[in-house]
């Protein structure tokens, strides 16, 4: 080999190795001031094992209908803390913290069927049906638990009345390009998720405000509250480990299969998951009917809840089917 392609070699090899290498040498330092779930959570919270993990729970009210609440992407149980008690003027209602969020346990390792994957999600949510002795219940999903709400009950339709979706993300699925999915999975960047993770908390109170319709009327402490889960230890490296085994829903090739009563709402102001995604929801499914909250967001429930549960009592008072 000549000496000009050999030192051509060495240099592509040396960049090659540089670009593999290098994040792995960048530091990734521990997590400071977090604590154990536990140490958060509110005097009213339960710490219920499913499927051999701590989920966090926050029940109220008793007897039919069971609504069971299901926050979205980086939210947790206090999303719903406004409406919590109107819900259980109505029957039972469970607020839960999905894996991989809020105050629920965030396995690093496990054997088995990825905790943070779409069928584990489901699954949690039928463990917990089952620890309340709940046969069957309405779901109640907000933007990315509207699709965890959805794929319950096309996987266990007999234990779901009703679907409740608020601005449910079933049109956005996955927008992480199909090149870059194979990158996700190399020890560079699993390397390196915990510091894009961390990103979220610096640009959290701007997303929540993204949220409102008006986020001058955001309460601080709603801020303060959404806050509380990135104090939980490794909520980073959970965070990048959920990312990861995200996966389109396709839950739009299945719309026709949801005969069972749904209650579409959004707000008229919803710039996460478009108004007009939510519109063309409640006509594609089968049996839906469709709210739209003025002056509100993404987060209705949130920002305008009396409104909220009005549209909720009245869907409920509509059902006629055993509940």
């Amino acid at each position: 080999m000549k000496p000009r392609a050999r030192a051509a070699l060495f240099m592509l090899a040396g960049g090659l190795a540089a670009i593999s290498l290098g994040p792995l040498l960048i530091p990734v330092p521990p997590l400071r001031g977090t604590f154990a779930p536990k140490e958060l959570a509110d005097a009213d919270a339960e710490f219920i094992e499913i499927m051999g993990r701590q989920i966090h729970v926050k029940k109220a009210g008793q007897g039919n209908p069971v609504f069971v609440l299901l926050h979205g992407f980086a939210a947790s149980v206090y999303s719903w803390h406004v409406v919590m008690q109107p819900f259980s003027q109505l029957g039972t209602v469970i607020a839960y913290d999905r894996v991989g969020f809020g105050l629920s346990e965030r396995p690093l390792a496990w054997s088995g069927q990825n905790p943070y994957s779409a069928e584990a999600q489901v699954e949690t949510l039928m463990g917990l049906l089952e620890h309340f002795g709940v046969d069957r219940a309405i779901l109640v999903g907000n933007s990315a638990g509207g699709m965890v709400s959805m794929q319950a009950a096309l996987a266990h339709p007999e234990k779901v009345v009703a679907l409740i979706l608020v601005d449910a993300a079933v049109y956005v699925g996955s927008r992480t390009p199909a090149w870059l999915k194979p990158v996700l999975f190399t020890p560079q960047m699993r390397h390196l998720g915990p510091l894009i993770s961390r990103q979220l908390v610096r640009f959290g109170p701007d997303l929540i405000k993204l949220a409102w319709h008006d986020p001058s009327q955001l309460p601080a402490e709603m801020i303060e509250l959404y806050r509380r889960p990135f104090l939980v230890h490794n909520w980073d490296r959970a965070l990048w480990e959920f990312t990861m085994a995200s996966r389109p829903s396709n839950l739009t090739d299945h719309l026709q299969e949801f005969s069972l009563p749904v209650l579409v709402i959004t707000g008229d102001d919803d710039r996460i998951v478009p108004t007009r995604d939510s519109i063309r929801l409640a006509r594609e499914l089968p049996n839906a009917s469709l709210v739209v909250i003025k002056n509100a967001g993404h987060l209705p429930h949130e920002e305008n809840p009396q409104v909220f549960m009005q549209e909720v009592k009245d869907f409920v008072q509509k059902l006629e089917i055993e509940i």
